[in-house]
């Protein structure tokens, strides 16, 4: 996908949908846009999965949806994550008080079997630039 040709580290992700909203899918398709060498699984047991690209670059995968508390999102130290690669987090809602401000979220919905509703919005002026660079490279619109 080609969000994903656009993630840089420090960059925050956060999809919200719910059960079967295609969450962990969209992830598939950024990671194959961002490069990644390994294959995208669900990381609801793990919570975190790391994917790694060809250049040494990482992307990190989370599924808040298992945890309790944002003590417990802050144990798995999210600013290191962020130091070292992008972050995708799905789930963001369960944590919100331990991410960062600035993020690109996506609302995910259900419409049909094969069609899904996506809806962005970017906060900070870096996660400004890739919404505009996305909707330029999709729709030919700035």
């Amino acid at each position: 996908m080609r969000l994903g040709g656009l993630l840089q580290p420090g960059d925050l992700i956060c999809l919200q949908g719910n059960l079967g909203a295609g969450k962990t899918t969209f992830v598939q398709g950024v990671a194959n846009g961002w490069g990644s060498l390994d294959a995208v699984s669900s990381p609801t047991f793990v919570l975190v999965n790391e994917y790694r690209r060809p250049d040494g670059g990482k992307l990190f995968h989370m599924d808040a949806y298992r945890l309790e508390s944002g003590a417990e999102a802050a144990e798995l130290d999210i600013d290191s994550m962020l130091a070292e690669g992008a972050l995708i987090v799905e789930w963001p809602e369960r944590i919100t008080p331990v991410l960062p401000l600035d993020q690109l979220r996506i609302n995910m919905d259900f419409i049909a079997e094969e069609q899904r509703q996506m809806r962005f919005k970017a906060k900070g002026s870096h996660q400004d630039q890739i919404l505009s660079e996305l909707q330029q490279a999709l729709f030919g619109v700035p």
